[in-house]
Parts: C-alpha cells; structure tokens; sequence
C-alpha cells in the first residue's frame, strides 16, 4: 500500500502499542466486573502461528482467527474446528477470501455471512469492510460493504462485528495521526439497508456511555443485543483491557464499561460462545500472541 496520508501502518492496525490518546481530560476509573473467571489457554491442534481476534461461530463448531498482524508477514483469516471448549483442530484458511493485503477481524451471523476488514482498496474507496458468503471453509462472492465508511482520508474501520440476526454492525471510527497510530477511535453502529448498512442515527446515544477520550474497538455482542464487549486503551502508558457494558433494552444507552478483572496483560478482541458462559480474547504473552478464554457462572 502506498504511504497515502496516515495509513503506511494499516497492516498493523489491529495493534496499539505506540497509539496515541485523543485528549488529556482524566477519566474516572471504572468499576470491575468479577462473574468472569478461570483464563485457559486455548489450543489450537496443528498450527504454531500466532493466533488473534478470535470469534465463534453461532453454532459454536467454528473457531475463525487471524494469524500476527504484522508488516513483515502476510496476515491471513484461519479456521479451526471445536473438539471441546478449549481445544480446536487447525483446518487452514479460509478459502476464497486472503490476498497479499491483510485480511483480519472475523465476524458472521447466524445465516452465514462473513464480514471481515481489510484495506486492499482503502486507497481508491476509503473503506475496510467487506463481506460475503461462508460454506465449509469456504468465502463466496466477497464484497465491500457499502454505507459504512465516512470517505475522509485518514478515517478508518478497522474493526468489525455483526449482530447473530446480521441486522447490525458494530464498527470503530479511528482517525490515524501522521505518527501512524490512531488519535481516535470510537466505536459505532449501522443497520441493515438492502443489501447493504447505514450508520445508525441514535449510534452516538446508544454509545455515549461507552465512548470516552481513551480508544474504544473491538466490540463483541450478544445475540440479544443487551451486552457489549469492547477494548480499551487508557493511555500511552497503559495496555489495552478488555470491558463489558450492559443495557436491559435495545432502544437505550449501553452503560459504563465495567473492567473484566480476571482478564490481565495485554488483552484484546472479546467474543461470546454460543451459550454466552465463556469469552474468548487474544492475549500477548511475551511476543507471542495467543488464544484464551474465561467463564463465568
């Protein structure tokens, strides 16, 4: 990709150290949410390769990842099928879908569709989000997802995750500095529209708990829409942490983000198993990016 604006470290997007905070207003130290607990490594049977941003398939028989993110590598979507909760067989990657650009950040519905970032064509269209049709291991007709990006040099997607009933996305506005990482990120919502998303007109309501002057991305949804995860990063100075907020209706705010306590180091991309017991996140462990999860009662 050509050093376009801020975005000569897009192949790195998905990895913070080094970002930036987009102001230096204090913030309030949020309270911590403790039913979570037990982190487990998880295993991934036949490969040996780093392993982030994790996410489930709904019928819980898929493991999608990708591998480092990483200029010096080619970072690709990977699959893996369930043996038990903490155990996986490597079945390759995805088919269909990786280019010599990066290919990251899993996410699919209930019916099948597959959305995923990459910005293989941020350079003449300005967005990241792509998606098409998963079978077997396989991706189909892969397409940009047209109504989300904001078309401003600079402004970035580079995450996404979409609701079990594929009717919302939850995405990141992230502005890149001349430095490479992001100033900003925040975290929005877009409906279903055809064939294709709008932003949501009450995403910056639903959201107004959730963002702050920190960096807030990779969200994590449950199917009934009332529970959000999310990653933070405070400060230059601190790593990011992965945090839950809740709402008891989909017409309101989601709250304060509470700190998931047993969930420590540098910690990033959350996602529920089906039956909602166990969150799934990838976990840097001297270098070395792995798999783990907690489980909660």
């Amino acid at each position: 990709m050509q050093n376009k604006c801020c975005l000569n470290l897009l192949p790195v997007l998905l990895l913070f150290w080094g970002c930036e905070k987009k102001s230096t207003n204090s913030m309030t130290e949020p309270s911590e949410y403790s039913a979570f607990g037990n982190p487990q490594r998880v295993t991934i049977q036949n490969y040996n390769d780093h392993a982030m941003e994790p996410f489930l398939t709904r019928d819980g028989r898929y493991l999608f990842f990708n591998n480092l993110n990483d200029p010096a590598v080619n970072t690709n979507l990977h699959y893996a099928e369930r043996i038990d909760d903490v155990t996986f067989t490597y079945k390759g990657e995805i088919g269909g879908v990786n280019t010599p650009a990066l290919e990251g950040v899993p996410t699919m519905d209930r019916h099948g569709n597959f959305y995923f970032v990459s910005p293989r064509s941020y350079d003449s269209t300005f967005s990241t989000i792509y998606k098409g049709s998963f079978s077997e291991g396989q991706i189909s007709n892969v397409t940009l997802v047209q109504g989300i990006s904001k078309q401003e040099a600079g402004m970035v997607n580079f995450d996404v995750e979409v609701s079990s009933e594929g009717n919302t996305l939850y995405t990141v506005d992230a502005r890149f500095g001349m430095t490479g990482g992001p100033q900003t990120a925040d975290l929005v919502m877009a409906e279903r529209d055809g064939a294709n998303f709008r932003r949501a007109s009450n995403s910056a309501d639903l959201m107004r708990n959730v963002n702050t002057s920190a960096l807030e991305y990779a969200a994590g949804i449950s199917s009934d829409g009332l529970e959000l995860f999310l990653t933070r990063v405070e400060s230059l100075a601190s790593t990011p942490a992965v945090y839950r907020a809740a709402r008891k209706d989909l017409q309101e705010p989601f709250g304060a983000p509470q700190k998931i306590s047993s969930i420590q180091g540098f910690v990033e991309g959350a996602t529920l198993s089906p039956d909602e017991k166990s969150l799934y996140y990838h976990k840097q462990e001297g270098g070395w990016f792995a798999i783990y999860r907690v489980t909660r009662q």
